[in-house]
């Protein structure tokens, strides 16, 4: 067969309604693709995906199944052809999901979100998962389909994702394994397994606790007392969402005096007391308290502390108290604000965060 064929003439073919014919056809079209040097440009390639797309539709199950082993090796296969493989039955998909490196994000999750347990395996242990086909996987995923995942150790794993595995798994022992034995589970999410798994498993754990650095000791600690602070109702749902945000806004210079003001104008409250914290190097629960109790006095220090100018003090003060207040109280606020030393404002916050570390301040 000549690279040179027409497309008319290999349509003609393709509608050849002898399945024996059209299955030897797709034989000598598939070798032609792998063998001919000028598959890759634009014009012959979209000529095999025509082709082949033609063929496979009416092609039985192994047939099928027999093209989608050839082109999940394949960095560039015919794309209208590889989408109708991996949305196919599994015994069609199963190698083009597990194997194939063509297959975008969006076609990945689209057929994590539609199709059955099956697929969602064959994903679960390919190479090059994103944390958001992850976290479809374990929303949608049976318990098998979460081990695969789970030994899959290349696949990431969002914080939310991992909480959701372990929950799942304190209940299922055939995840107790996979999930110890997986090298990125977060430290403090394996020792909520502690009681739960066989000796063999905690000795893992232990293990893993006697190889951390103090520092690594303290970050795991700090997730964990927030996240159960989240559980009790001790911080807002949404806290650890919006810590990651403002943490990446802050990070690419995106909290302005301005954007800090509009959370508050706006109602959102949990960004604009995470933000306000992290800007301030105060904890959550000291800003909250500030911000509900109205303490416009201990604002002044903070703000003074944190050397933010005079007229975003005056912004906050009058979005904190609502009732028009702030703004016919702003000259006593704004003299307030003027008259505290930076030194001073400074050296108050350092006595109020080792009383809060002592656990002497009320909440």
């Amino acid at each position: 067969m000549s690279a040179d064929i027409d497309l008319s003439t290999l349509i003609s073919l393709a509608e050849e309604p002898s399945s024996e014919k059209r299955r030897e056809l797709l034989r000598q079209v598939t070798d032609l693709f792998f063998q001919s040097p000028t598959a890759q440009k634009p014009r012959e390639h979209a000529l095999f995906d025509d082709v082949l797309d033609i063929l496979t539709r009416e092609m039985e199950t192994q047939v099928r199944a027999e093209l989608a082993e050839r082109l999940a090796f394949h960095t560039s296969p015919p794309n209208t052809v590889l989408r109708r493989l991996a949305l196919d039955k599994i015994e069609v998909a199963g190698s083009v999901l597990s194997r194939s490196p063509a297959l975008s994000e969006d076609l990945l999750l689209e057929v994590a979100r539609d199709r059955g347990q099956g697929h969602l395996r064959a994903i679960s242990g390919r190479a090059g998962l994103t944390e958001a086909i992850s976290d479809v996987l374990v929303d949608r995923g049976d318990d098998t389909t979460l081990g695969v995942l789970l030994r899959n150790q290349d696949a990431p794993l969002s914080r939310t994702a991992a909480e959701a595995v372990v929950d799942r798994a304190i209940a299922n022992p055939d995840l107790h394994e996979s999930l110890i034995r997986r090298r990125s589970m977060p430290i403090d999410l394996l020792n909520e397994m502690y009681f739960v798994v066989e000796q063999r498993l905690r000795d893992q754990i232990l293990a893993r606790n006697g190889a951390m650095s103090p520092a690594e000791v303290q970050e795991a600690l700090s997730v964990s007392r927030k996240k159960l602070a989240i559980q009790d109702g001790a911080l807002p749902p949404d806290f650890a969402e919006t810590e990651i945000l403002i943490r990446k806004m802050r990070a690419e210079n995106k909290i302005t005096p301005t954007v800090l003001a509009s959370f508050l104008r706006f109602g959102e409250r949990t960004r604009f007391l995470v933000a306000f914290a992290e800007m301030t190097d105060l904890d959550f629960e000291t800003a909250r308290r500030i911000t509900d109790n109205k303490q416009i006095d201990a604002l002044a220090v903070v703000c003074k502390a944190a050397d933010f100018d005079k007229s975003l003090f005056l912004t906050i003060t009058v979005l904190i108290l609502e009732d028009g207040e702030g703004m016919g109280k702003a000259q006593k606020y704004a003299h307030l604000y003027t008259s505290l030393t930076k030194e001073t404002a400074q050296r108050t916050l350092r006595f109020w965060r080792l009383r809060r570390e002592a656990g002497e301040i009320a909440a």
